[in-house]
Order: C-alpha cells, then sequence, then structure tokens
C-alpha cells in the first residue's frame, strides 16, 4: 500500500495521539491570545486531551453567526489580520441559514492543498493522470482544494468547472481523463446529459477514478455512478469551518472513510446528551482542528451523524481511525412525519431505484392537517394509464420503504433544475401550510 506520507499516515498510535495534544496546546494558546471571540470561550489551564474535551465548550454554527452578524464579515472569530487572507471562501446557504464566511492564509492553504493530496492519492490518482474537477468560480470551497492537489502531485488539469454539461462530456470523451471531482447530483445530471448525446461514458470515456462529495448520498447512487462511468466512486468531505477535506475513502475496504487525524480531532458524541459515544456507535461528528491559523476551530458541533470505527478493522496499514460510510446524514436533515423519521438520502434511495426518473425534488406539507411528502419526479412525457401506473408504483414503494404514502406528482422532462452544487433536495414548507 502506498501513501501520501506514509510517517504520517501509519505512526503508532500513541505518538499520533502526543502529536496532536501538542498540536492543540499550541493552537489553544495561539487563540486565546490573538482572537477575541475564542479568548472569551478557552478555559484557563487545560492540561490534557481528556480536561480539554471534559472543559472545552461545543462550538455551535450558531455562535459563529451571531459573532459575524455583531462585526462583519469575520466577526471576533479570525486570530489574526484578515489582510493576510489570499481567499475567502463561505458556505453554501443550502440549509437555509446564513452563510459562515472563513479565509486562508498561504500556509493555511498549504495544508488545504496537503489534505486533498493524501485523500487523492490514496484513491489511486498519480502524476500521469488527468483530471477535472466540476466547480464554479465562486465562493463555496468545494473541491478548489482538489483542483491544487490535482497540480501539485503532477496531474494534468483540465479547468471545466464553467463549461456546460455537454462541453464536460465531450472533454471527458476526447482528452480521455481519468479522474473527476463532483457533487453526486452533478455526476447524476452528466449520466443523463451523456445519454442524450448518444455517449456511453463506462466505454467511450477514460473516467477510472471518481470523487464525489459535498452531500451524502444513497448506495444505490453510488452504484448508478460506478456502473454508467465505469469507475470506482470514492468518498471525501471537509467544511468550510474546517477549510478542507478531514475524511477519505480508503480502496481497501468499501465506506472506510479514513480521519486525517493529524490536521483533525474527530469526536463522535449522542446527539442528545453530548456525551462521547464509542466504536460502532452512531452520533454527533465533532470537529478540532490543528493547524488552520486564520481562523481557527474548537470542538465544531457539525450536525453530521457519523459512526466511528477502529483503524484495525481496516486493512491498508493506516493507523487513523475511520467513518463508517462517511457522512451519513445530518441531525439538521431529519425530519419527523407522522412519527416516522424521513431523511433525503431515504428519499432518494426511493427514487432512483426507478429508471423512468430523471431527476426529483421533495417536500414536507400539511394537507387538511395531516403532515405529507410531495414529490414531484421528472420522468419524461408519459401521460395517462403510464402516468398513473408510475405514480401509484412510487407511492407504493415510499410506503413499502419509508412507511408513508406519498403525494406524487410528474414533471415535464427537464423542468426540474439540476446543479453542481449541493442538491437540497428535501424541503420543510409545513409552516407555509397550516393555514
Amino acid at each position: 500500500m502506498d501513501y501520501w506520507n506514509g510517517t504520517a499516515e501509519t505512526m503508532p498510535r500513541r505518538e499520533l495521539e502526543q502529536w496532536q495534544w501538542r498540536r492543540l496546546r499550541r493552537a489553544l494558546d495561539f487563540a486565546r491570545r490573538s482572537s477575541p471571540f475564542w479568548a472569551e470561550r478557552i478555559p484557563d489551564g487545560i492540561a490534557s486531551m481528556a480536561d480539554y474535551t471534559a472543559r472545552m465548550p461545543l462550538l455551535r454554527k450558531a455562535d459563529l453567526l451571531a459573532s459575524q452578524a455583531a462585526a462583519p464579515p469575520y466577526g471576533t472569530w479570525p486570530s489574526l489580520d484578515p489582510a493576510l487572507g489570499v481567499r475567502h471562501h463561505q458556505t453554501s446557504g443550502t440549509s437555509g441559514n446564513p452563510p459562515v464566511r472563513t479565509f486562508d492564509t498561504e500556509r493555511d492553504y498549504r495544508w488545504v492543498t496537503d489534505s486533498f493530496c493524501t485523500a487523492l492519492y490514496a484513491n489511486g490518482v498519480r502524476s500521469r493522470h488527468k483530471g477535472m474537477v466540476a466547480f464554479g468560480y465562486g465562493l463555496f470551497a468545494g473541491f478548489w482544494g482538489m483542483h491544487y492537489a490535482l497540480e501539485r502531485m503532477g496531474c494534468t488539469v483540465l479547468p471545466a468547472g464553467g463549461l456546460d454539461s455537454k462541453a464536460f462530456v465531450g472533454l471527458l470523451v476526447e482528452h480521455q481523463v481519468e479522474v473527476v471531482g463532483l457533487t453526486p447530483s452533478y455526476a447524476m445530471r452528466l449520466i443523463e446529459t451523456a445519454g442524450e448525446m448518444g455517449v456511453d461514458l463506462a466505454r467511450d470515456a477514460g473516467v477510472h477514478i471518481i470523487l464525489a462529495g459535498a452531500e451524502p448520498r444513497s448506495d444505490f447512487t453510488t452504484r448508478t455512478i460506478e456502473t454508467a462511468f465505469g469507475a470506482r466512486v470514492f468518498n471525501a468531505a471537509g467544511t468550510t469551518e474546517c477549510g478542507s477535506v478531514f475524511m477519505f475513502e480508503c480502496p481497501a475496504r468499501r465506506g472506510a472513510c479514513h480521519i486525517n487525524e493529524p490536521l483533525v480531532i474527530q469526536e463522535v458524541l449522542h446527539p442528545e446528551t453530548a456525551e462521547p459515544v464509542g466504536y460502532g456507535e452512531e452520533g454527533v461528528r465533532v470537529t478540532t482542528g490543528l493547524y488552520r491559523e486564520g481562523v481557527q476551530l474548537f470542538r465544531h458541533w457539525t450536525e453530521d451523524i457519523v459512526v466511528k470505527r477502529h483503524h484495525t478493522e481496516c486493512g491498508c496499514g493506516r493507523t487513523w481511525d475511520f467513518l463508517d460510510g462517511g457522512i451519513l446524514r445530518r441531525v439538521d436533515d431529519m425530519r419527523k412525519v407522522r412519527g416516522v423519521s424521513v431523511t433525503p438520502v431515504m428519499i432518494e434511495d426511493v427514487l432512483r431505484g426507478f429508471p423512468e426518473v430523471a431527476e426529483f425534488r421533495s417536500s414536507l406539507r400539511t394537507d387538511r392537517g395531516l403532515d405529507t411528502i410531495h414529490v414531484q419526479a421528472e420522468a419524461g412525457d408519459l401521460t395517462g394509464p403510464a402516468a398513473e401506473a408510475l405514480r401509484a408504483r412510487i407511492a407504493e414503494e415510499f410506503k413499502r420503504e419509508i412507511g408513508i404514502r406519498p403525494t406524487v406528482e410528474l414533471a415535464p422532462a427537464g423542468s426540474l433544475p439540476r446543479t453542481k452544487w449541493k442538491a437540497a433536495r428535501l424541503h420543510d414548507e409545513r409552516h407555509l401550510t397550516h393555514a
């Protein structure tokens, strides 16, 4: 097994934990001296990692938003003068909240790039490869780090983020690009576009490695992408607040997303009690960053539901623990409908099982006092008995898999929006429909 940094990736656990504590101690000292925000939150005399997790308060998004609202654009959060930043980023805003704004210094961006190199090298990317990343020239951090990591690794990068889907597919085929980075939603869009163009991506393109991140996805979606492209789909995740990717999927075990532990500390806490949970138990991911200097992060409650497993359960030789299946869902994505827990991934898993459905959107509504799921399914130009039969099949499958029979509306071909960014697929509109 090859590693981007073998010393770091195979460091004995005791040495790794000592390394984390040294980095954390420096980071806390710097933040206390340099950031008014953190000076008010960091307790005095933190003496160990256990002391840190016991006494350092959790950081919620609302805390950052309140600080930034009081003193825009960054609030009192930064530990360095924002004038030292070389790039500004902010969260995507798909949750409906105002964006969290951040910046990176030149040193910050070096470790952002290195963290992506670690992930890509583990996925099999090498200097001989050509890469394309589907992202726009915008404020969302997204795949910026992947672009620069491919360059640093010596790959040939085709800057195609501003192209439409047809042009993107054309370049994949023309240049036989081996590595692609995108969201699962946009991968599905490219599959649809390629079909319209008469292109068989698995036969005509040369893609071998796909890094699909930025949003949760169902197993069915992963299998669909892999089959259509004839490529291995790897998972990865990062946050704007953290600054870069904190986990990447290992080829040695499907779904084993190793935590880049020299760069971040990942706790897993019970979603209600905020007490630590053990290996193999679901909980909320809580992140501490160890390297970023412009805006630092300590015990960030992410809302991501994960399951941590011991590194020995993966056979790759890394000593970094892993998140089984990556981010499973978000606490704030789950909604209760008539006592049933519903998430966007559950809905996606049902709808992706219908080959007639090219795209979909769903919402929660209240109809005559009863909460229900409303589904818009784009299914070409079906009419009459065929349309009625598809609606009935979708409703029945929802009832069987989720426990709720939705209302189903068939939308005309091409009528639902596509995006390269995170797709907001479940909208809670119940507050708009109570009347």
